[in-house]
């Protein structure tokens, strides 16, 4: 559940999670820290705050700090590692683009534990810079070297506005996303490495994103919350239920819905397509939505999930969006794949991540 106050992700009035997941809790702020040289470990660029000056490159922020620090906490890595869905995802879709890998330079963008990196060395990569800028990154270094890939990985330790990397990138692999894909998610980040580093006809995995919303009927959900305060031990407490409806109304929830749960088929509310999406969209997201319930229901709420797509540089961001999404944001079922490009979805009817809906 979410409070309303409170800071995140560069920009003010946004919810904070209460009593969430380790992920949940970690999410703050935006990306900062130190950079890396890979001959004498980790350092502070004396030049940081001239380049800084130079290309206005944001602070580093006492929030951004408090994120760093909540993702050194192991728990918030083993809760993603052990989301068998999105970790065998992504292996799956670096060994389908192997081709695309095998002797290219990749940047992975948040690379945590590292364990994309090495997914992309196994694969065959020629280097793979993995930026991170929480103290994971120290962890990270010492997995690079257990697995005797320290010729392949270079471990930058700061934020992607900061470090350095002197070469342009075949590849940039992210696992970036957000709970409803955008909240506090790192997509700010891919663009600013995409921007400086990306080659010309280079790849971005994922390639693009959707995200959904449909109405929804929770009765048992409701009725816990708020049908609880009818009897309480035999006393009538439903004095409670405005002010229980109210919070329960107000306050987001990221729980685990099934199908059943789901009104009508889902709405796209946003594409992001990783080649062209620029940062000053991500600030405001809006859509117009009209709907039909196919069933006779109590309408509770709006779920929202998301799609993440992953394909080679074959397949036109633009000709996908164009025969996967009505262009006016309208009502669909789930997208189709006609490139069968892998697709890693967090939707009601498919097996639960740890994002949930």
């Amino acid at each position: 559940m979410y409070s309303t106050s409170g800071y995140s992700n560069g920009y003010h009035n946004q919810p904070q999670p209460v009593g969430a997941s380790h992920r949940e809790r970690a999410r703050r702020g935006t990306r900062g820290g130190r950079s890396r040289d890979s001959r004498d470990g980790f350092r502070v660029s004396a030049e940081l705050q001239q380049r800084e000056s130079e290309q206005k490159v944001s602070p580093c922020t006492d929030f951004d700090m408090a994120y760093f620090h909540s993702y050194a906490h192991v728990g918030i890595h083993e809760e993603m590692i052990k989301d068998r869905v999105r970790t065998e995802t992504y292996r799956t879709a670096i060994m389908q683009l192997q081709s695309h890998i095998e002797g290219k330079v990749v940047v992975d963008v948040g690379c945590g534990t590292g364990i994309l990196s090495i997914f992309c060395a196994q694969a065959g990569a020629k280097r793979v810079y993995a930026v991170d800028a929480s103290d994971i990154a120290v962890q990270a270094n010492e997995v690079v070297k257990a697995n005797n890939l320290s010729e392949k990985i270079i471990v930058l330790h700061g934020r992607v506005e900061d470090v350095e990397i002197d070469e342009e990138v075949d590849v940039i692999i992210s696992e970036w996303m957000g709970y409803m894909l955008l909240y506090e998610s790192m997509l700010g980040s891919v663009i600013t490495a995409r921007d400086r580093w990306l080659k010309r006809g280079g790849i971005i995995l994922p390639s693009n994103a959707t995200l959904y919303m449909a109405p929804v009927t929770h009765p048992d959900r409701y009725s816990e919350s708020i049908e609880f305060w009818r009897n309480v031990y035999g006393i009538d407490m439903s004095a409670m239920m405005p002010l229980a409806k109210q919070c329960a109304f107000e306050e987001p929830s990221v729980e685990t819905i099934s199908g059943e749960n789901v009104l009508t088929w889902p709405h796209v509310v946003k594409h992001v397509d990783c080649y062209t999406i620029q940062v000053h969209e991500l600030e405001s997201v809006t859509t117009r939505y009209k709907f039909k319930s196919m069933m006779r229901a109590p309408l509770h709420g709006f779920a929202f999930w998301f799609d993440v797509e992953f394909s080679g540089p074959t397949t036109s961001p633009i000709n996908t969006l164009a025969n996967n999404l009505a262009l006016d944001g309208g009502q669909n079922k789930k997208r189709t794949n006609p490139n069968d490009a892998l697709v890693l979805s967090t939707a009601p009817e498919d097996p639960p991540t740890h994002w949930q809906q």
